[in-house]
């Protein structure tokens, strides 16, 4: 064995002696946990910076874009290229994908998923694979952003972290939240829309607990990518903004417009998905079919391609016609529905907010239109929209604010686009009831409306809270005998086995010693009393599926087989126990998320 293999060997070892305390100390201590989320922010940012310059390079090689152009802009790109590129991209992606789903788990676990049902559980590899089909898909044009592939990846790799550390659910819960924001933060160079997209999406509410550990990460990801390369704005505006209060009332408007324009992205999304399995053609290649669909719109509108980022920027630069702008918003609304009902992976964060811009702009020129005397800022109307509809469809308004508040640093614009975010998301938020991703999580029928941890349910099973010294007697017991055996007050309920030692039914005792059974009628045996044979829970079901039995059935008591097959009982669950341990958990998941009493408290968040 070489040298060099042997000194790796005993750094191994001695990382392994060292490894159970690093585990204890990051497991017990606040302090260690945000010192270790601010180092892992930094390999995130890294690593999205890395992404990031990947991404341009294969535009700039697929599309023959200059060194200084963005694809989304729509300029300088190659015809040909554009009529061609999407479409091959989608058959690389479709093969990579019927290669992938053979050799691996299909299904793969987003981090607003895992917080919500997994304790913050992720799969690294399964996240690297979604990675490599959201850079193919990103780098053939699709209508979608990096967003949705830089938020996985940041998640797990917090979320391997969390499991090194051994850490608990709701720390682990923090840790996959701290990776999404150090994600976010860093493909914007906002620290603070980054930290705040952790909470309202990934964490799924604001915890004073959560706070530092998640700041920290955002903050350390934000600065190493602006010292691996130059701070990646959004967009770029001069001019202060001073509304009046006629464009505030116009911003509520534009924000009313633009959360039935958000509800409208969303449900194209499922017709475009079911446009395209009715397709004579193999699953597989629906991305080619959906990449050669968006070349026909990208070569009448080629500002559809990519997520978004450079056309922003461009539109803030020049303002298009009328005509122009319909046509654009028409564009890249089909041009996102068939990216992704067709089968290509990305997100709909920057393409949403492309959308929302060229939506604010035709808004602004519509009633510049309606009436000529009205001297409206432009490109506040620019930026109202990107944040309205974006907060809309992303589900994110106050992470929309901030972006907006980074970005350009003039609180006046920022206090006009919270008019409009906060009326978009009001009213999707009751008319629709879905952002994007928990839309998409009803569509495959997940029980989830937001990450807050409902996978705790999940564990607190049967099997955990029920009594496992069931009375049982055989069905052929006379009831005399029955009597004897389990005299009045000693048992409530008893359950029967017939003659293979399968659940028969229940018997309630105190029927069984009416006084109405006359001796005349001691030839009664045990199977004449039993009921409720087809009554029963398994070990594997949660108590909130056995409180539904218990209301159900209106019984106080069920038997716990271990299945329908064999019928052998294991065990039994009375409602006032099953209640009080479903209260017990529900408290203490409550106490956890709303951790100190007050931000300013001080002393340990109690655990």
């Amino acid at each position: 064995m070489s040298s060099g293999r042997l000194a790796l060997r005993r750094r191994w070892r001695r990382l392994r002696r060292w490894l159970p305390v690093l585990q204890r100390e990051v497991r017990s201590q606040e302090l260690s946990q945000i010192g270790a989320c601010a180092l892992i922010g930094i390999l995130v940012g890294g690593i999205v910076e890395v992404i990031r310059r990947t991404v341009e390079a294969l535009h700039r090689l697929d599309f023959r874009l200059p060194e200084d152009s963005q694809l989304s802009a729509g300029l300088h790109v190659d015809i040909l290229r554009v009529a061609l590129v999407p479409a091959l991209a989608g058959l690389a992606l479709g093969a990579f994908g019927y290669v992938a789903r053979r050799l691996s788990n299909p299904n793969i676990v987003d981090p607003i998923e895992a917080n919500a049902l997994f304790g913050g559980r992720m799969s690294l590899g399964d996240s690297a694979r979604l990675l490599f089909a959201t850079i193919i898909s990103n780098a053939g044009g699709a209508s979608l952003g990096m967003e949705a592939g830089y938020t996985q990846i940041g998640a797990s790799v917090f979320s391997k972290f969390g499991q090194v550390f051994r850490l608990r659910r709701e720390d682990w819960r923090i840790f996959v939240t701290a990776g999404s924001a150090a994600a976010i933060a860093a493909a914007f160079n906002a620290p603070l829309a980054g930290a705040f997209y952790g909470f309202e999406l990934v964490l799924g509410s604001y915890t004073p607990r959560a706070l530092a550990p998640v700041a920290a990460a955002a903050l350390s990801a934000t600065l190493t990518q602006s010292s691996l390369g130059s701070p990646q704005l959004l967009f770029a505006v001069d001019a202060a903004q001073n509304s009046t209060a006629i464009e505030y009332v116009l911003f509520g408007v534009l924000g009313l417009m633009s959360a039935g324009l958000s509800i409208v992205a969303m449900r194209s999304v499922g017709i475009a998905e079911r446009a395209f399995r009715k397709l004579p053609i193999p699953e597989w290649t629906r991305p080619a079919a959906g990449g050669a669909a968006l070349s026909a719109l990208a070569l009448v509108c080629p500002q559809v391609l990519g997520g978004g980022h450079g056309a922003i920027q461009f539109h803030f630069d020049h303002r298009w016609t009328f005509l122009a702008l319909t046509t654009l918003v028409l564009a890249k609304l089909a041009a996102s529905a068939i990216s992704i009902g067709s089968g290509f992976r990305g997100g709909l964060f920057s393409s949403s907010l492309f959308l929302g811009c060229a939506f604010g702009g035709l808004f602004a020129q519509t009633i510049v239109a309606l009436v000529p005397s009205l001297n409206v800022a432009y490109p506040a109307f620019l930026m109202v929209g990107m944040g309205s509809v974006a907060a809309g469809i992303v589900g994110a308004p106050i992470t929309m604010v901030f972006l907006v508040l980074e970005t350009t640093g003039d609180f006046g614009m920022t206090v006009a686009v919270m008019v409009g975010v906060v009326m978009a998301a009001t009213i999707v938020r009751l008319t629709f009831g879905y952002s994007f991703s928990t839309w998409r999580f009803h569509q495959r029928g997940l029980p989830i409306r937001g990450a807050h941890d409902i996978g705790w349910l999940a564990d607190l099973t049967v099997a955990r809270v029920m009594r496992k010294d069931p009375v049982t007697i055989a069905a052929s017991m006379p009831l005399r005998d029955l009597r004897q055996r389990v005299p009045l007050g000693a048992s409530k309920q008893v359950f029967v086995l017939n003659s293979d030692g399968g659940f028969d039914g229940m018997i309630d005792m105190t029927a069984a010693h009416d006084p109405a059974y006359a001796d005349a009628d001691l030839g009664i045996i045990a199977h004449d009393l039993a009921h409720a044979g087809n009554i029963f829970l398994k070990p594997n079901e949660n108590v909130r599926t056995a409180l539904n039995l218990f209301e159900e059935t209106q019984r106080e008591v069920l038997p716990v087989l271990d299945s329908a097959d064999t019928r052998r009982i294991v065990g039994y669950l009375t409602e006032a126990y099953a209640f009080r341990r479903y209260t017990q958990e529900l408290e203490k998941r409550r106490s956890a998320e709303l951790g100190a009493q007050n931000l300013f408290s001080v002393g340990q968040t109690p655990r």
